[in-house]
């Protein structure tokens, strides 16, 4: 690919699950990313996934951190001077199982950190580099979850967040329009990665009971994320549901 015509993006949360096999998509599809996550380990085992001759940069950063985001883009700034993509994907679900009431300020605190105030700090950094390069413009694509429309038991911090994300997308999608930015959100329903481990060996449901709930490969979700990255900045899917088919999420409740 004509290095003057490749895409830049920045994936958060890289690597694991969701992130990893976004960023191996996006690789895979001629696009230079940028992984970021708070261990080096996992960002420098994605990048050996994607293999050799993929235009990838690790960065340790911590989302939740605003010195550590500012690093991240003037990293990406730094090295190649433009960015195309941020797929804000970083997130915590924050401790299982654990009722409402009993619920400590300091996993509130965490999950709200990481989930909205950290998705807020990546776009808002985004948004800037994408307002000031020319030519103008970019796509934010946030990952929100079948949380944003309806909760599961016990997942307050994390339901909060993921309704926040939605506000979020809608806000960048307004006061991104005057400058080609462009932003959608994919809600995502039981992709099978380390943190959806629980739902094939039984997850709490609304009616008290345990069930196994299908899961569906991440790739799946990797290509739906290429396709609303890959169209033009005339164009942008606002919101997209990818989940198992089977999932208890129609009729939850």
């Amino acid at each position: 690919m004509d290095e003057s015509t490749k895409k830049i993006a920045v994936v958060t949360g890289a690597g694991s699950g969701i992130g990893r096999s976004v960023a191996l998509t996006l690789a895979a599809a001629g696009w230079a990313v940028a992984v970021a996550g708070r261990r080096t380990e996992p960002l420098e085992e994605t990048a050996a996934a994607v293999g050799a001759g993929a235009d990838v940069l690790c960065v340790r950063a911590d989302v939740s951190d605003p010195d550590d985001v500012a690093g991240l883009f003037e990293s990406v700034r730094t090295r190649y001077g433009r960015l195309d993509l941020l797929f804000n994907n970083a997130g915590t679900f924050g401790p299982g199982g654990v009722a409402l009431e009993d619920l400590a300020y300091e996993a509130w605190r965490s999950v709200v950190d990481v989930n909205l105030t950290g998705a807020f700090l990546c776009a808002q950094a985004a948004f800037r580099q994408m307002k000031q390069q020319d030519p103008q413009g970019g796509r934010i694509i946030n990952n929100g979850s079948i949380s944003a429309h309806v909760p599961r038991p016990n997942s307050i911090a994390y339901t909060a967040t993921k309704h926040a994300m939605t506000g979020l997308t809608k806000s960048l999608s307004l006061d991104g329009r005057p400058y080609r930015i462009a932003c959608g959100q994919i809600d995502i329903g039981n992709a099978a990665t380390e943190m959806t481990e629980r739902m094939q060996t039984g997850i709490l449901q609304a009616n008290g009971q345990l069930a196994v709930e299908p899961v569906m490969d991440a790739a799946d979700v990797a290509r739906t994320v290429l396709h609303m990255a890959e169209l033009p900045l005339e164009a942008n899917v606002q919101f997209a549901t990818v989940m198992a088919t089977s999932m208890p999420y129609i009729g939850r409740g």
